[in-house]
């Protein structure tokens, strides 16, 4: 029996065709969260997959863009009401992010904060550098929904942490090229580990990743979990329909 795969963060409307990306998700019956950097670029990119269920779009404002994109946050309460899924936000400390620091705190706490009066969302969390910085203003919003800390490269201790506080994680092949980013995968709740590609940025080989290549990534969850490779598949699936249930 074929297992769906699960794709919880791509950047759809990024690649030279989406329409072809589309017609392949859906040929291979796959679940994929197609997220967005700005409000501006969320109903397009919607637009995309409206004929194909399966692939839903988060509506994002990515921290890199905070200090050019923060006037777009009206805009992003407008559409937060018809948006189930929110994504990508988060926080960005390396040093050329580091200088438009309070404009990115300004978005995600505004962001989190909108999340939280209407009753939650699915976020999708851009970390990179910033772990513990995101983990306590997510604990400034109790209720703002599930936190899904995509391509995490944090620490350990800051690993235990997201996991006490029930985040969930999203990994991806690009993961898989360190030692430091499979110790953290191997560490990771199994009931709350998805599968991403973030592609067309994340590569493999000099190549961007598709929507839903995340075979690699199951083979190595297969052999971290000691399970076969259709536990694996299940095991994904069922944390992925766990994260959507109402």
């Amino acid at each position: 029996m074929s297992v769906p795969l699960v794709d919880m963060h791509c950047h759809l409307d990024l690649y030279p065709d989406p329409a072809r990306e589309v017609a392949r998700i859906a040929a291979l019956k796959a679940y994929v969260l197609s997220v967005t950097t700005t409000p501006k670029a969320w109903r397009v990119t919607s637009s995309l997959s409206a004929a194909a269920p399966r692939i839903q779009t988060a509506l994002g404002l990515h921290p890199q863009l905070a200090k050019s994109r923060k006037s777009e946050l009206p805009l992003f309460d407008r559409l937060l009401p018809s948006a189930k899924y929110v994504g990508e936000i988060g926080l960005d400390g390396r040093p050329d992010c580091k200088e438009f620091w309070r404009d990115q705190m300004e978005v995600f706490e505004h962001i989190l904060s909108s999340c939280q009066r209407l009753g939650g969302r699915i976020l999708t969390i851009h970390s990179r550098s910033a772990a513990t910085a995101v983990l306590d203003v997510l604990e400034r919003y109790p209720g703002c929904g599930k936190p899904i800390l995509h391509w995490f490269s944090g620490t350990q201790r800051e690993l235990a942490r997201a996991a006490e506080m029930g985040c969930w994680f999203s990994v991806g092949p690009a993961m898989l090229a360190g030692e430091k980013g499979r110790r953290l995968i191997g560490k990771m709740p199994r009931e709350r580990v998805l599968t991403e590609t973030d592609g067309p940025f994340a590569c493999v080989g000099g190549r961007p990743l598709k929507p839903a290549e995340c075979l690699e990534t199951l083979n190595f969850l297969s052999d971290a979990w000691q399970c076969d490779a259709q536990e694996t598949d299940v095991n994904v699936l069922n944390a992925f329909r766990s994260l959507i249930v109402d």
